[in-house]
């Protein structure tokens, strides 16, 4: 595999997916477009922890869901992946896990509701996809996962996990981690006695703006990156 920023964009990202708990034994997976080759894209193969990707075992796809490159084993639900690319050119990285929070916000059947600033990154939107709880395993269930997804940033799969899509991996992995808040905070807000009052439109679209901008998206993966580093690094 070449050993280039995006790929190594990938590892770090699974490093700062496992160290921030979003990992759940070897499933979930992340990806990212091929540089230049927008049919093809990077992903996390078979059989491997977030924190185990590496070099050696990333795979390379085309947008049918085919393995083209790569010696692992290509994901069964790597159709998650091809066919949110061939639904949305704007995407240039898409990650799935089983975040528990998002799962259990999921299980409630509630909308995510902007009542903090992780939950605002997602006011245009938090789509559910409700057809099954079973892996996506084939192109029809993919794009039907896509067509759920529509123009937003993320999709809640009912009682499964979450689809999170940014224009780079930078911005994939650091609104994963939003999702993940925002539906905590949610959770505890409505286990505590339930939502009070809630800020207006304006305020939401302009705080929106301030925290889902390209520069913000690249601070905190960086310092996502080096405090991964410390988490899984032994003392």
């Amino acid at each position: 595999m070449t050993d280039d920023p995006t790929c190594r964009a990938l590892i770090d990202a699974g490093h700062i997916l496992e160290a921030e708990g979003q990992g759940d034994l070897t499933r979930g997976h992340v990806s990212a477009r091929v540089p230049g080759d927008p049919a093809r894209f990077f992903m996390k193969p078979h059989g491997f922890g977030f924190d185990e990707i590496s070099l050696d075992n990333l795979v390379t796809c085309d947008l049918a869901g085919e393995k083209v490159a790569g010696r692992a084993r290509r994901h069964s639900e790597v159709y998650i992946h091809s066919e949110v690319y061939k639904a949305r050119p704007d995407v240039g990285s898409v990650i799935h896990t089983h975040s528990p929070h998002a799962v259990a916000l999921s299980a409630t059947g509630r909308a995510l509701l902007p009542i903090s600033q992780p939950a605002v990154a997602f006011a245009e939107g938090l789509p559910v996809f409700t057809d099954t709880i079973e892996l996506i395993r084939t192109p029809a269930l993919g794009a039907a996962v896509a067509r759920a997804l529509g123009g937003c940033k993320a999709v809640l799969l009912r009682n499964h996990g979450a689809v999170v899509v940014g224009a780079t991996v930078e911005e994939a992995t650091v609104l994963t981690l939003m999702l993940d808040h925002a539906c905590r905070i949610q959770l505890l807000a409505e286990a505590a006695g339930g939502i009070g009052a809630m800020f207006g439109p304006d305020s939401i679209a302009r705080l929106e703006h301030d925290i889902t901008r390209p520069e913000q998206y690249g601070v905190n993966f960086d310092y996502l990156r080096r405090r991964a580093k410390r988490r899984l690094v032994p003392q």
